[in-house]
């Protein structure tokens, strides 16, 4: 089947766009905190605060019931997030697994279903554009974070989660990306909203928040930013990767004041 030469234009630009948003994964820039489960011992809590990520991982894959299961990925996520470099694609493939793991043993396990939302995205990162569009990971996590919103509305991770992918999607893909995906800015501005209103003081929810609007267009949305950057700042910082997210926090407040694109392209690494 053939078109007109704009309507065919059209078409590419529309899958070119779709293309985009799937392959940059809405969260490949940075992930939303990785949201809390409750571990099932005091000393696996302390290791994940301490940042021993790696060995509270092991720890609940050895365990291996659904809670369990569901903290691992936590821990791995918050590895990935907290180092210099990029996210290791092994790290994040242990991670998912671990999240499909519990829900194969709780299928409607909130946090298994928050975790693998969080962990699919970032799978997509060096896939070429047809393999990323194809695996649907991008659009899979809304909807996981959705259904765990649908169970808990109170889930102010899951909250965080959406307010930081409508943003990302308009940032990766464009209007016609946004258009096709169902984001809008005005959804992301409820969701943190909703949020902030059931944990003010989480350093993640501020940061990845502003952090997302500056990497979108930092001149523009540089008051929003600020304010949100200054909660983040403020908040108490409880655990390690609390702590870390509160120092780019402030490293990215200080980049604000001064050249916006040069703060813009710090907001685009930074995770």
């Amino acid at each position: 089947m053939t078109f007109p030469i704009g309507k065919g234009r059209l078409l590419r630009a529309f899958y070119g766009a779709l293309a985009r948003l799937t392959a940059a994964a809405l969260l490949a820039a940075a992930p939303p905190p990785p949201a809390p489960v409750h571990p099932t011992s005091s000393e696996l809590a302390a290791m994940f605060a301490r940042g021993e990520y790696m060995a509270a991982a092991q720890e609940g894959e050895a365990d291996a019931g659904a809670d369990d299961l569901a903290f691992a990925p936590r821990a791995l996520l918050a590895y990935c997030m907290t180092g210099a470099g990029e996210p290791n694609d092994d790290t994040v493939e242990r991670a998912s697994r671990n999240a499909e793991a519990a829900l194969k043993l709780e299928p409607g396990h909130e946090e298994g279903r928050l975790q693998l939302a969080i962990a699919l995205p970032l799978k997509s990162r060096r896939m070429d554009v047809m393999g990323a569009w194809t695996s649907g990971y991008g659009e899979k996590g809304r909807k996981l974070a959705e259904d765990v919103l649908k169970a808990d509305p109170s889930n102010f991770y899951a909250l965080g989660f959406l307010a930081v992918w409508n943003i990302e999607v308009e940032r990766l893909g464009g209007s016609l990306g946004a258009w096709a995906m169902g984001a809008r800015l005005d959804k992301e501005r409820s969701y943190y909203d909703a949020a902030t209103r059931l944990a003010p003081d989480d350093v993640g929810i501020h940061w990845q928040y502003a952090r997302a609007l500056v990497a979108l267009d930092a001149s523009e949305h540089a008051a929003q930013a600020s304010q949100a950057l200054a909660r983040a700042i403020a908040a108490n910082a409880g655990d390690h990767v609390e702590q870390v997210m509160q120092s780019r926090a402030a490293q990215l407040a200080a980049a604000l004041t001064g050249d916006k694109e040069s703060a813009q392209k710090l907001a685009q690494v930074l995770l």
